[in-house]
């Protein structure tokens, strides 16, 4: 055999051993996130809430119990969580949200939330629906839009052009 082949041969293997192991890792966080679901909704409770502030932070920075920080694991805390501050009740509180739930989560407005410890997993309105904010519009629609507001443009400049003859 060619040096080539048997190169492409232990890639090859090597590759799909990854692919199982990764497959495996796979299975087991996904057991292992639906017991932890399991329990949030276990605990859940329906809260009215005014959310003051929101924003992604280091979970150092976001004013959360020592308590929490101290048991988060160390890649966690370089990481930006969304955290929600919002008076509950009398207490003003941090809590984090669900990655899901913090876009829809309004700033200065009354909310009803579904609360598991400190941690947001579902939000609605107190008066009314809550306005879905307009996700980021990809780089093709951008240039589509862009595209079409210079035909505008050009078509007017064209229909004056027509005229001033």
């Amino acid at each position: 055999m060619s040096p080539v082949t048997i190169v492409l041969l232990v890639i090859t293997i090597v590759m799909l051993i990854a692919l199982i192991v990764l497959y495996f890792l796979g299975k087991k966080a996904q057991k292992r996130k639906e017991e932890q679901d399991a329990q949030l909704a276990a605990v859940a409770q329906t809260v009215t809430m005014l959310i003051i502030d929101k924003k992604k932070m280091r979970i150092k920075d976001s004013g959360l119990p020592q308590a929490v920080i101290a048991q988060t694991p160390k890649l966690m805390s370089l990481s930006k969580l969304p955290i929600v501050k919002a008076k509950v009740g009398p207490r003003v509180m941090s809590l984090i949200a669900e990655e899901s739930v913090y876009d829809l989560i309004p700033v200065k407005k009354e909310v009803k939330a579904t609360v598991s410890g400190i941690y947001i997993t579902k939000v609605t309105g107190v008066r009314g629906a809550l306005e879905k904010p307009e996700g980021k519009k990809s780089w093709r629609a951008r240039l589509k839009d862009k595209a079409a507001s210079a035909n505008e443009q050009l078509a007017k400049q064209q229909a004056q052009a027509k005229k001033k003859k």
